[in-house]
Order: structure tokens, then C-alpha cells, then sequence
């Protein structure tokens, strides 16, 4: 029995500072609104080295000791699965600026908890976030069900 699959690997990034949080208004067509910067694993780089890279290409912040904390994952419709791999550290140095990425901005920690409405923050930032800041917590999983897609935090 053939147990590779095909996976696309990705890395998404919470970086803290005191009572912030960094987000990224993407604009990307297929993933817009608040979120965490983040981008691709290039074939043969680290996953380390890959968060790192990403941050400092949307944000121009180098990252230091990114600590995975859990992934994102689903099975998309041609059978491959999609992986994002989730890091946070509180360790940075660096000049802010945004990218064609989407704009980056540090918001206040009980603004993002509350999901205040201000936000444009992508429909399961929220329980994503669970997976960031939960130790019991390590994967955030969706499937289709009944031709609807659903997730289950794990």
C-alpha cells in the first residue's frame, strides 16, 4: 500500500511583542483579510529556514528561534493535501514595512481575541488562533462532509 501523497507546505507566523500581536491584511484573490504572515516551503529549504525567509519577505522583520506550535492542514479537491505549518516566537529584529503581500501592523492582543469588528479577519482566525496559544491543542483540520467543508480543532 502506496502511503505517499502529494503536499503542499506552507508556514504561517505569530510574532508577539508585549501586549501585540504583528498581523497581515492579505490581499492575495484565493486569501484576504487578517492574518498572520506567511508563504510557501521552496523544495529542499528548511521548514525553520522557511518561516524565516517568509517573515522577513512580508514584513522585513528576521525572526529568531520560531517555535512550532501546531499545523492547518485539508485535502484539496485534486486528492493532494495542504499543509501550513504554524510558528510563533516573540523574538525579532528588524524595520516594519508591508509588502505586496498586504499591509502589516501590530494590533493590540484583546483586539484580535475579540475579533473586534474592525478587523477584516479571516473567518477561522479565531479558532486558528486557539491553535497558536492552547499547549493542549496542535492541529487544526478541515473536511468536507456532506459536500461542506467543516474543521475540528485537535
Amino acid at each position: 500500500m502506496d502511503r505517499t501523497e502529494r503536499v503542499t507546505l506552507t508556514n504561517m507566523c505569530m510574532i508577539s511583542q508585549d501586549n501585540r500581536v504583528l498581523v497581515q491584511n492579505k490581499v492575495n484573490s484565493d486569501w484576504n483579510g487578517i492574518t498572520f504572515p506567511g508563504g510557501h516551503v521552496e523544495k529542499n529549504e528548511s521548514f525553520a529556514d522557511a518561516v524565516i525567509r517568509e517573515v522577513q519577505e512580508e514584513t522585513g522583520l528576521t525572526i529568531q528561534s520560531p517555535q512550532l506550535c501546531g499545523i492547518k492542514n485539508w485535502t484539496q479537491e485534486d486528492g493532494s493535501r495542504y499543509m501550513i505549518l504554524l510558528y510563533k516566537t516573540d523574538r525579532f529584529k528588524g524595520e516594519l514595512k508591508s509588502s505586496e503581500e498586504g499591509e502589516v501592523f501590530w494590533v493590540p492582543w484583546d483586539k484580535l481575541l475579540t475579533a473586534d469588528a474592525s478587523l477584516n479577519m479571516r473567518d477561522d482566525m479565531r479558532d486558528m488562533l486557539s491553535v497558536f496559544l492552547d499547549e493542549d491543542l496542535s492541529e487544526f483540520y478541515y473536511e468536507r462532509k456532506n459536500g461542506a467543508w467543516t474543521y475540528a480543532l485537535k
